[in-house]
């Protein structure tokens, strides 16, 4: 008590000197230190709120089916386990790895849940022969697999409806090693201190006193988050004071749980050219094209280390440091007892184990990704995108995908300067369900401009002709592959008051001529007869009942005067390589929730076909394009083993090339073109057709069936009349009929022989193939 009364009595004889600097630190308290801890408080929990709960919805692109019979390459399997971040260390026995012994695989597979069920880890052998899945066996029990799925690729990450590349984890699902291992080496009173550890700082001091130099850092993983979050790296006082006010800050805020959880995605560990690399996930597939839950203790050490200095232990750079560093982390992970004597050993004795050409992928494929987001936002808003934690299973191949923006490259650069000059785009799908696989807007795979392959609007000249025929031969009373139609000259007054007087390509005229002819050649002038007899408004409807608007009303229609773009196209083809089902293209197959709950299945259901009919005589006539017609340089290569049906197309001037194929799994509507408009000096045959060709010579497939389609039968037929007619008549050619509406009418060869015994001429043969066919 005594002593208290003598402080009071010192105060009160002090006051007249101490009461200026009280109030000036009272002031200075209230006045500024409080207001300006407020204002950095709100922004704090903005940031970190923002950051904490900011779970991306996750973009995937199909799972890859495996089964015996499935048209697989041995390149494009490991295209594919390389894309969904497969690596060969671990030989195919650790989760998420594989081996290859020539075409025999061993696969470790992670498992997934996706709308379709999804599947549970596996370790499978796969054995590839004669370009196909030959088996699948279960590495367990050596029981064979009908049919299996492996995990998708991860492609992209929507923030809302935007585009972003982050790997937000929980740190419920990061490896107890690195969330303990961190602490061990960055911040060991990590669970005591207050966001400022002062024991730390003075052994930190202390250090660097007796090295002369620094040597060691007091910072908390508190204040560390701080930095990345909120400040540069200058050394100044008030950085150093809004970083110590910040950390308390967020001590006060928030459980240490959720500290740790932002650092970990937060944390900075590389630049891949102007894209950071941000967070122990992203820094997992960057270096070594792993997911964060596969790493192995060597790995996470090798992260855990690059904390200290991103640039100057860069592993690809600085490979002797990297490797130093890893050692020292690991031997502290030792220390700390996360890993025992044997672990440790074993870890060190690794390489650093960088993957060559991992990275991470950002804004991969833009022109898919823009189909995609078209589709999803319109069953799902903003905010569901941005905070519902979603994952979306989309359509795309990985192997189509990147095979087709090769093809696209390569193409373009062996066309010299006419390449040069050009654009591309191109749509691939699946012929049997309308899945979109593959999209390229450009010829720059990357570009995130114009995507052409979905809004460019070009005249589609060729490529319309298979339907004005499929339209006609809906009426197989009337006519028929073997139908004989006019092929010479025309000139009429289109309904604008416009003469029109087409042409064929070869500026000949070719008499009359069967209507399988017409189409394989792509004479002009046989179309416009055959489509006025038809009836433009008919093929008018046809067109429109596919969605599409403002179709030319015009005869000039039947020669592809109509501007659509490669996906408008795609859909169009998608009906004939359908079998006559009208299937709409989809980019999306299903969405899931946070709680791996399918909440949403984008089914295609085809309903039963129509003109099927039409479409197989279309299908079986543009199989003959593709040996003896404008496409006959498929044919006439390897690829003649796949029966591909294909169309070439060229507008007014070569300002357009295009090219629609399609084999008995794949559709491929390719389109090269300059973005001024101007001439390409590209027919269909020799521009997009090649793309085609390239893309195929890579991308595995089924071919196209060549047995007669149910509901056909095949009949001689005089071509020269579209008379039956015995096989050993001079010139007879062999036609297929939808059944029941073979020609009534035969003839026999006895005129052919009269003819023949008096000097007659022969029957004409079939038209040559020209030797540079274009459209």
């Amino acid at each position: 008590m005594a002593f208290l009364n003598r402080l009071g009595s010192l105060l009160r004889a002090s006051w007249p000197w101490l009461r200026i600097p009280f109030w000036l630190v009272m002031g200075l308290v209230f006045g500024f230190l409080l207001p300006y801890t407020l204002i950095l408080n709100a922004r704090l929990q903005d940031r970190f709120n923002d950051l904490v709960f900011a779970v991306p919805t996750r973009v995937y692109a199909r799972p890859l089916p495996l089964e015996p019979g499935r048209a697989m390459t041995p390149a494009a399997l490991e295209l594919e386990l390389t894309f969904a971040g497969y690596t060969t260390e671990g030989g195919g026995k650790v989760q998420g790895s594989y081996s290859k012994s020539g075409s025999r695989f061993l696969i470790a597979s992670r498992g997934y849940s996706g709308p379709d069920g999804g599947e549970l880890p596996h370790r499978i052998r796969v054995t590839l022969a004669n370009g196909q899945v030959g088996q699948v066996v279960d590495d367990t029990n050596d029981k064979p697999i009908k049919s299996i799925h492996l995990d998708p690729a991860r492609i992209a990450t929507l923030y809302g409806a935007q585009q972003e590349e982050r790997r937000i984890v929980r740190l419920e699902n990061v490896p107890p090693l690195l969330v303990q291992g961190l602490q061990a080496v960055e911040d060991r009173d990590f669970n005591h201190h207050i966001g400022i550890d002062f024991s730390a700082i003075a052994r930190a001091s202390l250090a660097n006193l007796r090295a002369g130099h620094a040597v060691q850092g007091g910072s908390t993983l508190t204040q560390q988050l701080v930095r990345n979050l909120f400040l540069d790296r200058s050394q100044n006082m008030l950085r150093k004071v809004n970083e110590a006010i910040l950390s308390v800050l967020m001590e006060a805020h928030y459980s240490k749980g959720r500290i740790l959880e932002a650092y970990v995605n937060e944390v900075f560990l590389g630049q891949q050219g102007s894209q950071a690399v941000h967070g122990f996930a992203a820094g997992g597939e960057f270096f070594f094209g792993r997911r964060l839950e596969d790493l192995r203790p060597q790995e996470i050490a090798m992260l855990v280390g690059l904390v200290k200095g991103p640039s100057y232990y860069d592993p690809r750079r600085y490979p002797d440091r990297a490797l130093s560093r890893r050692n020292l982390v690991l031997q502290q992970f030792h220390d700390t007892g996360l890993l025992d004597d044997a672990q440790l050993k074993a870890a060190q004795a690794t390489p650093l184990g960088i993957a060559e050409n991992a990275q991470l992928p950002h804004n991969r494929f833009p022109a898919f990704m823009q189909l995609v987001r078209a589709q999803i936002t319109n069953d799902f808003d903003e905010a569901a995108l941005r905070d519902g934690s979603l994952s979306i299973f989309t359509t795309l191949d990985p192997a189509a995908q990147l095979y087709t923006e090769q093809a696209i490259l390569t193409t373009a650069k062996s066309l010299g300067k006419r390449g040069a000059a050009a654009q591309a785009a191109a749509v691939v799908t699946d012929t049997t369900t309308g899945s979109v696989l593959a999209v390229v807007g450009s010829r720059d795979p990357g570009d995130q401009g114009f995507n052409r392959a979905l809004d460019a609007r070009r005249s589609i000249g060729s490529l319309v002709k298979p339907l004005v025929y499929l339209v006609a031969w809906a009426q197989p009373s009337k006519w028929s592959l073997a139908t004989i139609v006019e092929d010479t000259p025309i000139n009429m007054t289109q309904p604008d008051g416009k003469p029109w007087t087409p042409q064929n390509d070869d500026r000949e005229i070719h008499g009359e001529v069967p209507m399988l002819d017409a189409l394989v050649h792509s004479w002009n002038l046989a179309t416009v007869h055959l489509g006025m007899q038809v009836g433009v408004p008919r093929i008018k409807g046809f067109l429109e009942s596919f969605g599409l608007e403002d179709v030319n009303p015009s005869p000039s229609l039947l020669l592809g005067a109509i501007d659509l773009s490669p996906f408008q196209v795609a859909q169009l083809y998608e009906y004939i390589a359908a079998d006559g089902h009208a299937l709409p293209l989809v980019a999306v197959s299903g969405v899931m929730d946070n709680k791996g709950q399918a909440i949403k299945r984008y089914e295609v259901k085809g309903g039963e076909g129509e003109y099927q009919q039409a479409t197989r005589l279309t299908t079986w006539a543009m199989q003959q394009v593709v040996t003896s017609g404008t496409a006959a340089a498929i044919g006439n290569s390897a690829l003649g083993s796949l029966h591909a049906a294909g169309k070439t197309g060229t507008s007014d001037s070569q300002r357009d090339s295009w090219f629609a194929g399609f084999t008995g799994e794949h559709l491929a509507v390719i389109w090269m073109g300059r973005d001024d408009n101007k001439p390409t000096g590209l027919y269909g045959a020799t521009g997009s057709m090649r793309v085609w060709q390239e893309l195929f010579r890579k991308l595995p497939t089924r071919p196209l069936p060549t047995t007669l389609a149910d509901g056909l039968e095949m009949a001689w037929v005089n071509p020269q009349t579209g008379k039956r007619t015995d096989p050993s008549c001079q010139g007879a050619r062999q036609f297929p009929f939808v059944s029941g509406y073979v020609p009534d009418a035969e003839e026999g060869c006895f005129w052919q022989q009269f003819k023949g015994m008096f000097g007659g001429g022969d029957a004409q043969p079939a038209p040559p193939v020209p030797s540079n066919p274009t459209d």
